[in-house]
């Protein structure tokens, strides 16, 4: 069995899901978010990778898998504070020792959903099928979810057949 850590990370909140997994069984252990709204910048990504330091002391994941940010010509600056958060959340997995694996929403979407350009309803719906959940969850949780059960599958799949999966899909 692995332990795996979602992350979807976010200036403002990060959310976090994790997850047991052992072939393709899937089961949820925990998920929530980390309020950082308030505060200078410095501030909110100290309390991204305080915040994350704790969930990964708590659950011990073997593995930690985060979402990449989307850029256009639009958010670009958007973009940009959201590295920023990506970063804390990716120093928090470092400072432990584990690895970083990364994917893009529509790579996130299309595992957990079947479809790169799934709407935000429904991920948040598969995850909560997939995870056999009945409540329902913030949607930074949610997506923090979708992020490890997508690092779960394909895991699976690289396991499964020695091929590694790369960017390209999706």
């Amino acid at each position: 069995m692995t332990i795996i850590l979602g992350i979807d990370p976010g200036a403002r909140y990060t959310g976090y899901g994790v997850i047991e997994t052992h072939a393709n069984r899937h089961r949820h252990l925990a998920s929530g978010r980390i309020n950082a709204i308030s505060g200078e910048m410095p501030e909110r990504l100290l309390k991204i990778l305080g915040g994350l330091a704790a969930v990964i002391r708590e659950h011990r994941p073997d593995e930690v898998a985060i979402e990449e940010t989307f850029v256009n010509k639009v958010n670009a600056a958007s973009a940009l504070i959201l590295g920023q958060a990506r970063g804390a959340a990716i120093c928090a997995a470092a400072q432990a020792g584990l690895s970083v694996a990364e994917y893009a929403p529509a790579q996130v979407k299309m595992a957990v959903a079947g479809h790169g350009r799934a709407e935000k309803l429904q991920v948040q719906h598969m995850v909560r099928v997939l995870l056999n959940l009945r409540a329902a969850l913030a949607a930074d949780a949610s997506d923090a979810l979708a992020v490890a059960l997508t690092h779960a599958h394909v895991r699976s799949t690289k396991m499964r057949t020695g091929i590694s999966i790369n960017k390209a899909w999706g």
